[in-house]
């Protein structure tokens, strides 16, 4: 989960200027000091469960959601009008993959933070009905009665939803799981189809 927030930070630094929703280095400085202070929280395993902490792994998934929200929109709207990042191909599937990188990161934390509770939840008690079914969880015979979904199943459940824009082997149960994941598909829908029309058409 650290990696990965590590990873949307770089890829914020590494987005054009007018596609961030601040200067370049004020959004991984507070995500980085939220990063920090949980971990100082909670070193090793992510298993206290406090409302601080609770507080602040929100407060951390909501900047990453927000800036990956923020970069979209200008980049579609980039692409709208002709922007300066759609000149070029290489220059706007550059800049596509990165933004489209950086939601799969925010959405993939957003699940991870609140399946269940929350990470620290999940570990101390697995409800019995979860807001995101694994296929571990759907068929008992496939894991360990004590397994738990870790960060990289959420990571795959993101990775997966933005390329099928649909529930691979996921199953979204709660009506935030079937908002959110719809709104990742549509938001990757709209990158991929837009990026790539604007490539093809500059190319040709």
């Amino acid at each position: 989960m650290a990696a990965a927030v590590v990873a949307a930070m770089v890829l914020t630094v590494l987005l054009p200027d007018d596609l961030r929703l601040a200067p370049r280095w004020v959004l991984p400085a507070i995500e980085g000091l939220l990063l920090l202070a949980l971990i100082a929280g909670d070193p090793g395993r992510i298993d206290r469960r406090t409302a601080a902490l609770r507080s602040l792994s929100i407060a951390l998934v909501g900047v990453l959601a927000l800036s990956a929200v923020w970069s979209t929109v200008r980049l579609v709207d980039d692409i709208l009008h002709a922007g300066k990042e759609t000149s070029s191909a290489t220059s706007l599937l550059q800049t596509g993959g990165t933004v489209w990188a950086g939601t799969v990161l925010a959405f993939s934390l957003l699940y991870f933070e609140l399946d269940s509770g929350g990470p620290a939840s999940r570990l101390h008690r697995m409800p019995s009905a979860p807001a995101l079914a694994f296929p571990q969880q759907l068929d008992p015979r496939l894991s360990r009665a004590d397994w738990r979904p870790r960060y990289i199943d959420y990571l795959y459940l993101a990775l997966t939803n933005a390329t099928a824009f649909s529930p691979t082997d996921v199953m979204p149960l709660a009506p935030w799981a079937k908002i959110t994941m719809g709104v990742q598909s549509l938001v990757s829908l709209l990158i991929l189809g837009l990026v790539v029309a604007r490539a093809v058409n500059v190319l040709t």
